[in-house]
């Protein structure tokens, strides 16, 4: 009680500066409303003009130029020192460690195509490892899964994908860690580094394959350089984090005994930050695996290339069974790096159920068993390719082709009226409202809610992306996929805050809501498509749920996460001064989460953007469609490379301007006023 009459107290002792804040936000709000006004004005009197319309089949003089390039590379590369001695060794390097693990796992080149390790030893090897690095259930699992992808009728193909995965990971964290390390131990670094790596992870993962398939051609060694690209940053970071954690203290006291630098972060810095850096490599694993299985449009082997197939062909049951086992890999690596890192928190050797001396036994006795079974699996037929009279895969595409027949049969009144409701009644209108606009009038607008946002240099970042943009040639479609990312971003936002507040506000909901957004945010970005394709068939408006569906999790945990960090007080006194739930949650807890709220929309922009260009493979159109479309034909690689491009720059932009909101100061709440103290 005493601590309110002190809130109080303070609030109507100092009420000067509490005024001058007020004013800013005014301001941003006159800037955005005329800035909204321009745009409908602009639209409703030159609606139709100068909106830098490109058919799909025609080509600028930029996109043939880029074309002419690829031309050049291709005829040039044997020749060109670049390529001689940096590209194509790079390249030949990575290959024959992906090679590696191929042969090893999947399929050699000889023969009978049959591994070096047949799917018995693989089953065996792979569960060992689990039980070694994290605990008897996660070992259980990983067999279960494996045994399952033979009954699916794809372990070849499930392998290709772990044997990339593993690859990519493996050279991730060869890169990566050291990284980490550098930047955790110099500031300098850091400051270098981290620009670098906000860059990476904003781009979509569609960005990194033609640029890196015009180099590296196209196949397993580019599927892996675009990998270790995108999965790199959050071992890197949390690396670094994990190094600059370390208690000063415990620095001093280490040095004061006289330990060199490189003693210390032998003994010292890397043990105490090895929980962080498993998270880390966590990370990077699922992050990998998302990026192969995408990278199924430059020839990665594996379940990418069925699930493309599928979607392309509009198979739904092929997609969704091969979707299944991504699922199944994604739980699997997570389980068994999230036990790793357990295993590596300080104290955990005390805390094992099961002593070390038993641990011990039990890890020689289970290596003796997977050996026996890799050396059956190396020597017997039926241990090396997994039986086809156990393949039940044909039986699930059967199964859930049929559902989705059923359901396209019977549910289609509601489907599809559903859906062209939407379309019609707010994709229609918004995606005409940003493609009809004048483009120098949309520039302007933009231009004006980035100086609200964040000032003059924000004003004049977002302008020139929005030039690159022109200057690609691809105004149009960039309108069509912003349309489609900000009516997913504003549904993502409407579910983050509904499930966010109920999370924040009750433990009970938090707990039962939370391990349902975790697993969603395990799966790949393929895998969303698939069940929304049986639903509403190959439409924009399939890949705009999707990804909703998709940016959800991140959204939903953020928001609850911000609520949940508002001080007890704070609410204990809204209520206690007689405000009803909605009173505390509309007053109260939303207004002093507004900060949360913009960082949820920026990484929900992000996640949307990253599945709207996905989702060209199901019809989405703008960027997404000229990607692919550059990826399948020559005569548009150049318009495609200029779509990733584009992609870049207009990430950048939403990016920076969510940055700049989430950045923004949050209004003061003045302490309730009560009736008695």
């Amino acid at each position: 009680m005493s601590t309110l009459v002190r809130d109080r107290a303070t609030a109507q002792a100092a009420p000067t500066p509490a005024r001058e804040p007020r004013r800013r936000p005014r301001r941003r709000t006159l800037l955005l409303g005329g800035a909204a006004a321009v745009w409908i004005l602009g639209f409703l009197v030159l609606h139709g003009t100068s909106t830098l319309a490109l058919p799909a089949s025609e080509l600028t003089d930029l996109h043939r130029s880029l074309n002419q390039f690829n031309a050049w590379v291709a005829a040039n590369r044997e020749d060109n020192p670049v390529f001689l001695y940096v590209f194509t060794p790079l390249r030949a390097a990575v290959d024959a460690v992906a090679s590696l693990f191929i042969t090893l796992f999947a399929a050699s080149s000889t023969g009978l195509r049959l591994p070096e390790i047949g799917w018995l030893g693989t089953v065996g090897l792979l569960g060992w490892i689990a039980f070694a690095i994290g605990n008897a259930r996660v070992a259980l699992l990983s067999v279960a899964v494996f045994m399952f992808f033979g009954f699916q009728g794809l372990f070849l193909e499930a392998t290709y994908t772990f044997a990339l995965v593993l690859t990519a990971v493996l050279l991730t964290l060869l890169v990566g860690i050291p990284l980490g390390v550098l930047a955790g131990i110099y500031g300098r670094v850091a400051k270098v580094i981290t620009p670098v790596l906000d860059f990476m992870q904003t781009l979509p993962t569609f960005v990194y394959l033609a640029p890196l398939a015009l180099i590296f051609l196209i196949g397993p060694a580019s599927a892996v350089i675009a990998t270790v690209i995108y999965a790199a940053p959050p071992v890197i970071r949390l690396t670094a984090h994990g190094i600059r954690g370390i208690p000063e203290n415990t620095r001093e006291a280490s040095d004061s005994l006289g330990t060199t630098g490189l003693q210390r972060l032998l003994t010292l810095q890397l043990p105490m930050a090895r929980r962080t850096i498993v998270m880390g490599i966590n990370q990077s694993t699922m992050a990998a695996l998302s990026m192969v299985t995408i990278a199924a449009l430059i020839a990665a082997p594996g379940l990418g290339q069925v699930v493309v197939r599928a979607l392309q062909s509009l198979d739904v049951g092929t997609a969704v069974n091969a979707g299944l086992s991504i699922v199944l890999l994604a739980i699997m690596l997570d389980r068994v790096t999230t036990a790793a890192s357990r295993r590596a928190e300080p104290g955990a050797a005390r805390n094992r159920a099961v002593p070390r001396r038993t641990r011990h036994i039990l890890l020689g006795a289970t290596l003796v068993l997977a050996l026996a079974m890799v050396q059956f699996s190396r020597t017997q037929l039926w241990a090396a390719a997994f039986p086809k009279e156990l393949n039940i895969g044909p039986a699930i595409v059967q199964a859930v082709s049929s559902a989705s027949q059923w359901m396209q049969a019977n549910l289609s009144l509601f489907t599809v009226s559903f859906r062209e409701a939407i379309t019609t009644g707010i994709l229609n209108p918004f995606q005409s409202l940003l493609t009809d606009t004048p483009f120098y009038i949309l520039v302007a607008v933009i231009a004006i809610a980035a100086y609200a946002l964040g000032g003059w240099k924000l004003a004049v970042l977002t302008t020139a992306c929005l030039g690159v943009i022109i200057y690609l040639g691809l105004w149009s479609d960039s309108m069509v996929t912003l349309a489609g990312t900000l009516v997913a971003t504003a549904v993502v936002m409407v579910l983050g805050i509904i499930f966010g507040v109920a999370m924040g506000r009750s433990g009970r909901v938090d707990q039962i809501v939370r391990p349902m957004l975790d697993a969603g945010q395990t799966m790949p970005a393929f895998v969303y498509l698939v069940p929304f394709l049986g639903l509403f068939g190959a439409t924009r408006f399939t890949a705009i749920i999707a990804g909703i569906i998709y940016a959800a999790p991140v959204a939903i945990k953020i928001t609850a996460d911000g609520i949940g960090a508002i001080s007890p007080t704070v609410v204990e006194a809204a209520v206690a001064s007689g405000s009803t739930p909605w009173q505390v949650i509309t007053k109260v807890q939303l207004p002093m989460a507004r900060q949360t709220l913009a960082l949820a929309a920026n990484q929900g922009l992000i996640y949307v953007l990253a599945m709207v260009v996905v989702g060209a493979l199901v019809g989405a159109g703008g960027l997404g469609y000229d990607v692919v479309a550059g990826f399948v034909q020559s005569a548009l690689f150049g318009k495609g490379l200029a779509a990733g491009v584009a992609i870049v720059f207009l990430g950048i932009l939403l990016d920076r301007m969510t940055q700049a909101a989430a950045a923004t100061p949050a209004r003061k709440i003045p302490s309730p006023k009560t009736s008695t103290t």
